[in-house]
């Protein structure tokens, strides 16, 4: 038998990594093309909002049902679904010429982000051989890289020419899917392994009461609506801010916009390690606590030091995202894909419902009136210090039936 906790298969890993950065590339477009989209249509920040709110809902709705299913009933081919729904997405987006064109074609692509995150994480922590905070990192950096490539890839291709450009977007896609091959390959050989136990599923468990997973559960989605309200307002908002407040042309907002995403992705590097190595509160704590100091003044800073800050928020805010995800699973190992889901689907509903809200907030006063507001809202993540410690030495392997 097969003891697959030993050995992590970080080709597999990798893989899905680059699968993942292809996934939220392709999101990080619709962000990206938002000051296009509001000159050309003259849209209202409210529009905007509405626009990000159709596409993340999406995606929050159906990914904890998509986790709940799998979970069951393990599909190999759902990364591909996911991808494929998501460039059906592209080519609708390429060709809209209303707002509700570009509506339809953010709902699919939340669909496919929906059916994408789940399983795909998911697939990460059976490849990590027990070293899940490494694993959630790569599978992390990924997507982060992606999401930071999206505004710089943009500015290069559409933004000089015209909307139709994006479905130059389609020849990563196409990447991808091949990709999503290799790693469907892996992961049916991994479920007949299971299936004839000559492997063990590297799961493990923490041997919490009830009780205390849901208090647990609670606090970490508190974290999340806290950390995820504030990246909505980074993320979707940001290049407004930079135009508004420095005068800056789109072109140069989103070379800007990219060096803080690029910092998110570096952010993540750090965070599953350290949560392997020190535990995964301490990764948490220094994640909320770092950033505050920083997230309360940056508002007040001119051009140069806003950089600075955006890359030291950044860097800080993003070293949690693995170690939540990681230390959710560990809570709750049988049921991996309940978890990805349900915390990626959380984390998408309030970066909807907080970028609705934003721009609402921001048309009725001001793109700065908002980030003075939005900079308190990692003061809620103060809350980490009720988490419990992960004692790995307390931690039992189970078996795949377990």
């Amino acid at each position: 038998m097969i003891n697959n906790h030993s050995k992590a298969a970080f080709g597999i890993l990798y893989f899905i990594g680059f699968a993942h950065l292809i996934n939220d590339l392709i999101q990080g477009v619709i962000s990206s093309i938002y000051p296009l989209l509001k000159e050309k249509y003259q849209l209202s920040f409210i529009q905007i909002g509405l626009i990000t709110f159709a596409f993340q809902f999406t995606a929050s709705l159906l990914q904890p049902l998509v986790g709940r299913y799998t979970d069951k009933r393990p599909k190999i081919y759902a990364l591909i679904y996911g991808l494929g729904l998501s460039a059906f997405g592209v080519l609708l987006l390429s060709y809209a010429n209303s707002f509700y064109a570009i509506l339809a074609a953010c709902i699919l692509m939340g669909g496919g982000s929906a059916i994408f995150h789940p399983e795909s994480s998911r697939i990460a922590n059976l490849a990590s051989g027990g070293k899940i905070g490494v694993a959630q990192s790569i599978f992390q950096i990924g997507g982060n890289l992606g999401t930071a490539l999206a505004p710089l890839m943009v500015a290069l291709i559409v933004l000089p020419d015209s909307q139709d450009l994006i479905i130059v977007f389609m020849l990563p896609l196409i990447l991808g899917l091949l990709v999503l091959k290799e790693i469907t390959v892996w992961y049916k050989r991994y479920l007949d392994g299971v299936k004839s136990r000559k492997i063990i599923s590297p799961l493990v468990s923490v041997g919490f009461s009830k009780r205390k997973i849901k208090l647990v559960f609670g606090i970490l989605l508190v974290i999340i609506f806290s950390k995820f309200i504030y990246a909505a307002s980074l993320s979707n908002y940001y290049t407004f801010y930079l135009i508004e407040k420095f005068d800056l042309t789109i072109e140069q907002a989103q070379i800007h916009l990219f060096v803080y995403l690029f910092s998110y992705m570096l952010g993540t590097i750090i965070g599953g390690p350290i949560g392997d190595k020190f535990g995964r509160v301490y990764a948490i704590w220094f994640s909320v606590l770092g950033a505050i100091p920083f997230t309360l003044v940056l508002p007040y800073m001119n051009l140069i030091y806003t950089d600075i800050f955006m890359v030291i928020i950044g860097l800080i805010m993003a070293s949690a995202f693995p170690a939540i995800i990681s230390y959710a699973q560990e809570l709750l190992p049988n049921k991996l894909g309940v978890v990805s889901g349900l915390f990626y689907g959380f984390a998408f509903g309030v970066a909807a419902i907080g970028s609705a809200i934003i721009g609402v907030l921001a048309d009725y006063t001001s793109i700065y009136f908002v980030y003075q507001i939005c900079s308190f809202l990692p003061l809620i993540g103060v809350v980490c210090f009720f988490l419990p410690n992960l004692n790995p030495k307390k931690i039992r392997l189970l078996s795949s039936t377990g």
